[in-house]
C-alpha cells in the first residue's frame, strides 16, 4: 500500500514518514499526558522506521519534551528519507548522538535516565532474529527497564508470524501504521506489543480498498486500474 501510494497515486515518501512521525508523536503524547519537560530517547536505525523515530523526535521537541536521538546506524547509509529528517533535526540543533558498534553495549545507562524510549531500531522489514548492533541494541532498551514505545512493530517481532525469533522489544505500547499487521493476531505477540494503537498516515482510501478487494501480494510488482502519474519533466 505504501508503495502504490507513492509510484501511482504520487504521495512521496517524505510525505508517508512525516504522517507516520507526526501521529506516533500524537499517541505517545496521549499516552503520556502533557510533554513538557518529560524526557524521551529515540533508538533509531538505519532504515525508514529510524526514519520515522526522527520525526517523532522533532514532533516531541516541539510540543516541550527534552528529546534525545540515539543512531543505531552510519549517518551516511541512512535511507534518502531518513537521511533527510536526519538533516534537518540537526539544522535544528537537536541532541543527536551517534552511538557505533562498540557503544551499544553501554547504551542501558543512558536510557534509565528517561521517562520514556522509543523503539524505531527496525520495522517490517526484518526477517529472522537480529544480529550485530540491531540485537544488542534491543536487548540494551530491554534492560533500562524503561516504559517504550514501539515504531509501527517491536523490533525483532516477525510481523507476519507474531513470534519472536530472537532479541525483541517489549514495549508497553506499540503505534503501527495504516492497519494492524498480521501477526498481531498470535496471543504470543502481545507480551511484545503492549496497548496497540493505529496511526494513519495519509495513504488514500481508495488505494486501501483497491488492494484489500483484489488480495495483493506485496511481495509482486503493483499492478493498479488508477492511471499512472504523467512524467516530469
Amino acid at each position: 500500500m505504501d508503495r502504490c501510494a507513492i509510484e501511482r497515486v504520487g504521495v512521496e515518501g517524505l510525505v508517508l514518514m512525516e504522517n507516520a512521525g507526526r501521529g506516533a508523536a500524537d499517541a505517545i503524547e496521549s499516552h503520556l499526558g502533557n510533554l513538557t519537560g518529560r524526557s524521551v530517547a529515540i533508538v533509531a536505525g538505519g532504515g525508514n522506521n529510524g526514519g520515522d523515530g526522527l520525526v517523532i523526535a522533532r514532533h516531541l521537541a516541539m510540543r516541550g519534551a527534552k528529546v534525545t536521538s540515539f543512531l543505531i546506524a552510519d549517518p551516511h547509509k541512512l535511507t534518502h528519507d531518513s537521511a533527510v529528517n536526519l538533516k534537518i533535526l540537526r539544522a535544528l540543533g537537536h541532541d543527536v548522538r551517534r552511538i557505533a558498534a562498540d557503544q551499544v553495549p553501554r547504551l542501558a545507562g543512558q536510557l534509565k535516565a528517561c521517562d520514556l524510549v522509543v523503539d524505531a531500531v527496525g520495522g517490517t522489514g526484518i526477517q529472522g532474529a537480529l544480529r550485530g548492533e540491531a540485537a544488542e541494541a534491543v536487548e540494551q532498551i530491554n534492560a533500562a527497564g524503561r516504559p517504550v514505545v514501539a515504531v509501527d512493530i517491536p523490533t525483532g517481532l516477525d510481523c507476519d508470524t507474531g513470534e519472536a525469533p530472537g532479541p525483541t522489544v517489549r514495549a508497553e505500547m506499540t503505534v503501527t501504521f495504516l492497519a494492524p499487521k498480521k501477526g498481531f493476531g498470535n496471543p504470543a505477540a502481545k507480551q511484545y506489543l503492549g496497548q496497540l494503537v493505529v496511526a494513519d498516515i495519509g495513504v488514500p482510501p481508495n488505494v486501501v480498498r483497491e488492494m484489500v478487494e483484489k488480495g495483493e501480494d506485496s511481495s509482486k510488482p503493483y499492478k493498479s486500474s488508477m492511471p499512472k502519474l504523467p512524467k516530469r519533466d
